[in-house]
């Protein structure tokens, strides 16, 4: 009997462990992540050649970097104005998208004049950032890359998978907000 006790209590105190974490079958390393990044940064470089080269072959136009990844140069300057775009305003604009190499997406005829509550509404990143550049009566012509365009996704209609876009983009009319006075 004495026994039969001594093997139940180092039955009883062996199985008090606890339950055992499983391990997990597969390790993930993060490599689709990487080659996604590395994937992603090969095109925007190839894209950014492209930009640049355009912008060398354009002996006639001054270009800006916006600071965000695009660049542009003016169609149309506005010195008297001095009042930029805030977030809360509403402006009336008009742009068109063409490919790098002129052909036309979207005219500006067929997107028509917009009226855009800045950082409010969804735009494509580039012309929301892009607003925000001009003052009323200014046009400009911007390059985005795909990143700043519709990206991988295109816009399932006539802007397919990372194509980068050429914009002219017109400022018709700022109506400023109260508190942005």
């Amino acid at each position: 009997m004495k026994h039969l006790i001594f093997l139940l209590l180092i039955i009883a105190f062996s199985s008090c462990n606890g339950p055992e974490p499983r391990k997990p079958v597969k390790v993930k390393t993060g490599s689709i992540l990487q080659k996604s990044v590395k994937r992603n940064k090969d095109l925007l470089a190839k894209e950014e050649k492209q930009i640049m080269e355009i912008i060398k072959n354009d002996s006639l136009n001054t270009y800006f970097s916006s600071g965000i990844g695009s660049w542009y140069h003016y169609m149309k300057k506005n010195d008297q104005a001095d009042y930029y775009p805030k977030t809360d305003d509403l402006v009336t604009l008009e742009y068109n998208i063409l490919t790098l190499a002129n052909d036309t997406i979207y005219s500006k005829e067929s997107i028509g004049p917009i009226t855009y509550k800045v950082d409010k509404q969804d735009l494509f990143p580039g012309l929301r950032n892009s607003i925000k550049l001009l003052k009323e009566n200014e046009s400009a012509t911007f390059l985005f890359p795909s990143s700043l365009s519709y990206g991988y996704h295109g816009d399932n209609n006539k802007i397919g998978v990372n194509v980068p876009i050429k914009s002219t983009i017109t400022i018709l009319k700022i109506d400023k907000q109260k508190d942005n006075n």
